[in-house]
């Protein structure tokens, strides 16, 4: 038996998504941080808020949470995940287990003007057929999560800072 057969189902957060969304991040699933703190990328040490910060110019991780989102949605940003439940031991991908999608197939309705999905990290990028079958540009980012050290915050901000200027967020 698996080390997260016995663990408890775990819901994910709601979706940050408006009708001025024209970028949607989605991550794979909310880490425990995340999940005890109700907050898209609540770790201290996740890259999301410095990187989204750096790219605008703005101090988001200063800024309370949501202050943060309020930005987010004003600039046209949206946040999801792939799994909307899952079973799973700790925060890492690989623990994953028993994963149910989010209406991903609603994005389009849920943010009329969306322009791009961006997928943050290897898990997420296993939906990518479904995201592309959107018809929209889908890209894969690297993960900003604490685990993935490989790449630095300078690599990982250029790749980002890309993907935001084709949606036309940078």
């Amino acid at each position: 038996m698996s080390p997260a057969a016995d663990a408890p189902r775990l819901q994910g957060l709601p979706p940050v998504i408006g009708r001025n969304t024209r970028l949607v991040l989605l991550g794979s699933f909310p880490g425990v941080a995340s999940l005890q703190a109700g907050q898209y990328y609540g770790h201290p040490r996740n890259q999301f808020w410095p990187i989204v910060g750096a790219i605008w110019g703005l101090p988001l991780p200063a800024l309370g949470y949501r202050q943060r989102l309020a930005v987010l949605r004003e600039r046209g940003l949206g946040l999801w995940d792939v799994y909307a439940s899952c079973r799973r031991q700790g925060s890492l991908d690989q623990a994953i287990e028993d994963a149910a999608f989010n209406d991903l197939a609603s994005l389009r309705r849920r943010a009329p003007r969306l322009a791009a999905i961006a997928h943050n990290g290897a898990e997420s990028a296993r939906a990518l057929r479904h995201t592309a079958a959107l018809g929209l540009p889908v890209f894969r980012l690297p993960s900003t999560s604490p685990a993935h050290a490989s790449w630095s915050f300078e690599r990982k901000l250029a790749a980002w800072r890309a993907v935001f200027a084709s949606a036309g967020l940078a």
